[in-house]
């Protein structure tokens, strides 16, 4: 990792580990930390519109405040694990930050961290397109957008 400025930039969010989420190795299987890391996304920036009913605040509302019907669809991930995940019936706590905020994609960082001694486990990147389906386009984030998540925006976790 490049800088430790995400540190001071990115929210964090608590994720529930799932009895089912392990492998047969005892440890949160790898197809289950892309969902800790969706849960976390959802957790910082809010529900999309129109796909659920935003009851906790989102910690950066970005996700609620797009035009209806909106879609987030992820581009591409990119996940490092540092060391296995082990299951704990406590929550785990995410680190999330954004990387970039450029045209019509976002990018975001991830730090998963042990329960137990707090040390991260996955670090993690994910590229997002904002698409209307019904107008067939990528949406744009715009100046005021980016301003919103200006304070959140550190280097990349690779």
């Amino acid at each position: 990792m490049r800088s430790n400025e995400y540190l001071d930039r990115a929210v964090v969010c608590q994720v529930p580990l799932r009895w089912g989420d392990m492998d047969p190795y005892g440890h949160v299987n790898n197809v289950e930390v892309i969902r800790v890391l969706e849960e976390a996304r959802i957790a910082a920036f809010g529900v999309p519109v129109g796909t659920g009913e935003q009851v906790a605040p989102a910690q950066i509302p970005l996700f609620s405040v797009l035009p209806e019907g909106t879609q987030a669809l992820i581009a591409e991930h990119r996940v490092k694990y540092l060391r296995p995940l082990e299951y704990r019936n406590v929550p785990v706590d995410v680190r999330v930050w954004v990387v970039s905020a450029k045209a019509a994609t976002l990018v975001l960082g991830f730090e998963i961290l042990d329960s137990d001694d707090g040390a991260p486990v996955v670090r993690a990147q994910t590229q997002l397109a904002l698409f209307v389906p019904a107008t067939r386009t990528v949406l744009r984030i715009t100046r005021e957008q980016r301003e919103l998540l200006e304070p959140y925006t550190a280097p990349s976790p690779f």
